[in-house]
């Protein structure tokens, strides 16, 4: 090997270069570290939006044939389209549109133009009186930092204007993308009137509203043009008060009136309420901002911080900023977890190293795995991957594997030494020999990876960053080992004495020597019991938990309350507060926010918004700790099973990855809601029979309260009255109509008319509302109608146009979400039997997703494969040979089994990569070992010493480099994310190591049918082999 081709040769020859580079490639490491951004989860598109739009005075089955239907149908034309769900109530419907998981995220945007495009070609097909459609692709928005606005002797429009000048202020920090307003009150002026009374003075409701109306219109009044000039004519006479609204005048009966004559104005908020924010049962206006994408949210936190001090000593005596939600203080806090596990692995390792190779060797790959960190930072900044919950992980998993080559080099630098070697030559001596195996070896490791690194599903995009993290560091870790660790070893490592004698001689080298020739000699024995634990292994693995992702470790938790469909708001409003008093005298309970109406904005990324709906409220409870966190979990389940009956109330911890809304879900379909409600009943109890799932319920099933007016048209003809008139009139008297929209500078508030609050809060009322004829007459409704009170189906879900009902369910704690829904839907095979046709019952929730990306991975295992065949084939160009590493491959599922029941994990997506990757891991100590067989053989070794000395002297770098990537998984293997994985590695590599130095030798024995020479019976002095050189 020349020194043109010897990178090792080549650091040393060129020595000030050499150094050059690690100065300044260490420069720019740390000046990565502290310029790459911080975040809690890695970017994530949620490949979701939502359409919606509103039918006034429409039912919800109107509306889903009308509106609905049509939106649904001109939306089956999108690109990467995957699926349509969408639910219908009366008068509104909301339809989320969801792309497959293999959709680019590049292409995201131009998708939302495309859908915006498609529904707006189809506008004027909708019936006539349709509002909308509009448009939210801002739905998977996480905000970083929520503060909740609160005062004492404000209304709630000063608070508004006071949040939206602080809003302004955090728009101009760097990094904040977006700022919101949450919980905000519209404000109305409501002109109230008694039907009755106008009735009676002969006064027609629209006469009223069209008085309001023209005072108020903006309209063109010309221009004057002078021979010089062009004057603007303006004619002024907008109300600018309520008061100036009352003393508006009209002439009725030949007298002149005002407003506040027949009517009562009044300048309030909207009634009924629609949402509602609460921080400690105290209403606030809450203010959310939006991270940039590759901002540091740690940096941001504090520029905000500093930003809302000054703004704080700013506002006004009286208004109190309390923060809700801190992404920052949460990210530091799990950023330094990391950084301490990190830097604890770092010193389990340096530890394992000092302890086998010694203290100036250990030095060497001390100096080393800094160097490869700091190289990994540079390209991730390059590569644009932050620091995040998945990127960090994968730094400790990298740091393990990292340490491979460099200790596999220094170590054979070592051994050249005590055999005699110059510092030059020892130095020169790990690139002659296994610098292409050990690149072999890297490079199949890091291929273990690729799956997820090119999985193109929702999990996939979550967790890539290990590839692209663990693939980089071992890389840059084998140029480090063949360029600076040599450089270093020259300068560094001691003179050893020369040893004369074997170094393999040792006493435990000689009873490894043994156990390895009893394998070899035993090898039929040896290949049964390692191919018996591997089936034993296959059989246990289907005792282990399965799960999707892991629960978060954060204190907080989401309570969701929920009530019949047509329950109003004040209804909702009055259960959340008796939680919340409950919650007030919770020691455990550090704050908790309530929303009213809505669900809580998306202040963590796998959460799953709740839109507007009165009948849904949800707390966001933030205890004082973990144990506290348990603590009020049992305390709100055991509350919500005795009280709040008339509540369906559910108490979750956030979860990690992808967001899903319950662990357990089926999806009944069908035509029919009565067949599709009968069929959901008997779903939930297959649901019932499992002692493990909690809180089962349907996301729709109750019918709600009706009145329909059957109306007499041949007397309502006769009056001239019409059905329009009548519904016009109704709308007005109970509901309101929006008559004009009042200017108060850049608020524009909306002017309703309505019946008095006795004439249009009540159902039995409804036959005394008198209507106005054709003739300028008056007739009650109940001359012209009957009232028909009936039940009606308050909610409609549809999933790809089908009618969709849902069955969900919890699960008891300890017990994984897949494993429940596996048992269930095991069960429910008699029920889908006898289903009639047309109606089908489909598994969703944690089953379905987990599905979903593991089917994303299992795609690219074919690459996977073909890349480890190819580097193997280039190093090995043997199939034999091949064949003999591939087949340890799976070695490791042995004690992933072994670990995972033993240490009672659950084997989740997270836990799958670790398994795929592990493959990578276990070849890469066979195909060291099985070229330095060849190396022996072809230095003229019998067949049966080179195997029997190539593993013995193999075995201390293998076990090494096992074992310091075992123990720098320790600190991992305490992660609630990251743990399963963890353990599934150490149980893995654990138990393929010590098979790959005893089942490797005995198989490659076996399939080259290696003899026992007479002569080895006899005990021999085993020399030192010569130099051996790497196959060019």
């Amino acid at each position: 090997m020349t020194t043109r081709t010897n990178l090792s040769a080549l650091a040393l020859k060129y020595s000030t270069l050499t150094v050059f580079f690690m100065i300044a490639l260490t420069a720019a490491g740390f000046y990565a570290f502290f310029n790459l951004g911080r975040g809690e989860d890695p970017p994530f598109t949620i490949k979701q939006m939502v359409v919606s739009a509103a039918w006034p005075g429409a039912t919800s089955r109107e509306v889903e044939q009308q509106v609905t239907e049509k939106i649904e149908t001109k939306l089956q034309e999108l690109p990467y389209f995957y699926n349509v769900t969408s639910y219908t109530k009366p008068g509104e419907t909301v339809i989320y549109v969801s792309l497959r998981d293999d959709t680019p995220p590049a292409r995201v945007p131009d998708l939302w133009y495309q859908v915006r495009k498609k529904v707006g070609d189809i506008r004027s097909s909708l019936p006539q009186g349709v509002i909308g459609p509009f448009f939210n692709d801002e739905y998977g928005d996480t905000y970083s930092l929520i503060w909740a606005f609160e005062s004492d002797g404000f209304s709630p429009a000063e608070v508004k204007e006071i949040a939206k000048a602080v809003r302004q202020r955090l728009l101009r920090v760097p990094d904040v993308t977006k700022a919101d307003l949450i919980g905000l009150q519209d404000e109305k002026i409501y002109i109230e009137f008694s039907h009755s009374r106008l009735a009676m003075l002969g006064i027609p409701v629209d006469q009223i509203l069209d008085v309001v109306r023209r005072q108020n219109a903006i309209v063109a009044t010309g221009t004057v043009e002078t021979s010089g000039e062009k004057v603007a004519v303006r004619v002024d006479g907008a109300p600018t008060s309520a008061e100036q609204i009352l003393a508006l005048p009209f002439t009725a009966n030949g007298q002149t009136l005002t407003l506040g004559d027949v009517a009562e104005i009044k300048r309030g908020y909207q009634d009924p309420r629609q949402i509602e924010m609460r921080f400690k049962g105290k209403p606030v206006i809450g203010l959310g901002v939006v991270m940039a994408q590759g901002g540091n949210v740690q940096t941001l936190g504090k520029t905000l911080d500093r930003t809302m001090k000054e703004i704080e000593a700013n506002l006004p005596v009286g208004i109190t900023v309390h923060r809700v939600a801190n992404q920052p203080e949460v990210v530091e806090k799990s950023f330094d977890e990391f950084s301490a596990s990190l830097l604890e692995a770092l010193a389990i390792v340096l530890v394992v190293s000092f302890i086998s190779l010694g203290i100036r060797t250990g030095v060497i790959v001390a100096f080393s795995v800094p160097l490869v960190l700091a190289i990994t930072f540079v390209g991730m900044l390059l590569l644009g991957i932050d620091f995040q919950r998945i990127s960090l992980g994968a730094l400790i998993i990298a740091l393990g594997l990292l340490v491979d080559d460099a200790i596999i080099a220094v170590e054979m630098m070592m051994v050249k030494l005590e055999q005699g070697a110059s510092r030059l030559e020892a130095a020169t001596f790990a690139y002659t020999s296994t610098a292409f195996p050990m690149l072999t070896g890297t490079l199949v490791t890091a291929v273990g990876f690729v799956p997820v690194g090119f999985a193109r599903s929702g999990a996939g995009e979550y967790t890539n960053s290990i590839f692209w993290v663990v693939g980089l560091s071992l890389i840059i870790s084998w140029f480090v080992a063949v360029l600076f660790t040599p450089w270093m070893g020259y300068h560094l490592l001691p003179q050893p004495k020369v040893h004369h004698h074997d170094p393999y001689g040792g006493r435990l080298y000689t009873l490894f020597r043994k156990l390895v020739v009893w394998c070899v000699t035993w090898r039929k024995t040896t290949i049964a019991v390692t191919a018996l634990a591997f089936v034993a292994s296959m059989m246990a693995f289907g005792l282990v938990q399965k799960q999707f992702f892991p629960t978060a470790n954060r204190p907080e938790l989401i309570v969701d309350m929920k009530l019949a469909q047509g329950a109003s708001w004040a209804a909702t409003d009055k259960e959340v507060r008796k939680l919340e008093q409950w919650l007030g005298e919770s020691a455990d309970v550090a704050a908790y926010t309530a929303y009213i109406g809505a669900g809580s904005p998306r202040f963590y990324l796998p959460t799953v918004p709740e839109l507007a709906n009165a009948n849904f409220g949800q707390v966001i409870v933030m205890t004082k700790n973990l144990e506290a966190r348990e603590r009020v979990v049992a305390e709100l389940n055991s509350l919500f099973a005795h009280d709040f009956e008339a509540v369906r109330a559910r108490v979750q911890r956030l979860q990690n990855g992808p967001p899903v809304a319950y662990p357990v879900m089926f999806r009944v379909l069908g035509d029919d809601p009565q067949q599709v409600r009968a069929v959901a009943e008997k779903v939930r109890q297959v649901f019932k029979a499992d002692p493990a799932t909690r809180d089962i319920n349907f996301d729709w099933n109750e019918l709600a309260k009706s009145v329909r007016l059957e109306v007499d048209q041949a007397k309502a003809r006769a009056l001239g009255v019409d059905s329009q008139v009548l519904g016009n009139a109704l709308q007005t008297l109970l509901s309101g109509v929006t008559v004009t929209q009042y200017r108060d500078r850049t608020e524009t508030i909306d002017v309703v008319a309505r019946a008095e609050a006795p004439e249009r809060l009540s159902v039995e009322g409804l036959e005394a509302i008198n209507l106005r004829t054709a003739n300028g007459g008056v007739v009650s409704l109940a001359q012209l109608a009957t009232l028909k009170f009936e039940l009606e189906e308050p909610i409609l879900w549809r999933r790809n146009k089908e009618l969709l009902m849902t069955v969900r369910a919890g699960v008891a704690d300890g017990v994984q979400g897949p494993d429940v829904a596996a048992r269930i839907d095991k069960a429910l095979a008699p029920l889908r039997a006898e289903l009639p046709s047309g109606y089908r019952v489909e598994i969703g929730g944690d089953s379905e997703e987990s599905a979903k990306s593991q089917a994303s991975i299992f795609k690219m295992m074919p690459l996977m494969a073909f890349l480890m065949v190819l580097f193997l084939m280039l190093q090995l160009q043997s199939f034999s040979k091949l064949a003999l590493v591939m087949l340890t491959a799976p070695l490791g599922l042995i004690g992933v089994s072994l670990f995972l029941l033993l240490f009672n994990q659950p084997f989740g997506f997270v836990s799958l990569l670790g398994v795929i990757a592990l493959a990578g891991m276990i070849m890469r100590n066979s195909v060291i070992l099985v070229d330095q067989i060849d190396q022996d053989i072809r230095a003229g070794h019998s067949a049966w010493d080179a195997v029997i000395d190539a593993t013995v002297r193999r075995a201390r770098p293998i076990l090494l480099t096992a074992g310091t990537a075992i123990f720098a998984m320790v600190p991992l293997s305490r992660s609630v994310f990251w743990g399963p994985m963890a353990v599934a590695l150490m149980g893995g590599l654990l138990v393929a190591t010590a098979l790959t130095l005893l089942f490797l030798p005995a198989l490659y024995a076996a399939w080259f049918r290696v003899k026992k020479p007479a002569a080895a019976a006899a005990p021999v002095a085993h020399a030192p082999p010569p130099l051996a050189v790497a196959a060019e």
